[in-house]
């Protein structure tokens, strides 16, 4: 299944961190996100490779450089499967309660 996938590279926190900071400036380089991660260039490869393959991560070649962009996607995918489905009742609940409060008050 795709979001175990998704999932389990968002388990690393390495790569959560990775994907923070292409959330905080999108389209940076591999110097560049090695740098803030203090980790080896082949290290954050790895890391990227695996964001790249469940599609949290898009590289784009400009001239000699690989920019890497954040996907959201399977993010979102993920909160309106697994998120979403489970707030709806509270959201409902207070919504009921709300209005009961305001029809005595």
């Amino acid at each position: 299944m795709e979001d175990d996938r998704v999932f389990k590279a968002l388990a690393d926190p390495t790569r959560r961190m990775l994907l923070d900071l292409l959330f905080q400036r999108d389209g940076q380089t591999l110097k560049e996100l090695q740098v803030e991660i203090d980790m080896t260039r082949f290290g954050v490869m790895k890391h990227l490779r695996i964001l790249e393959n469940v599609g949290l991560v898009v590289s784009k070649r400009s001239g000699r450089e690989k920019l890497h962009f954040l996907n959201p996607v399977p993010i979102r995918a993920i909160h309106d499967r697994w998120i979403d489905k489970y707030s709806e009742h509270r959201l409902s609940a207070l919504g009921a309660l709300k209005r009961e409060l305001e029809r005595k008050g």
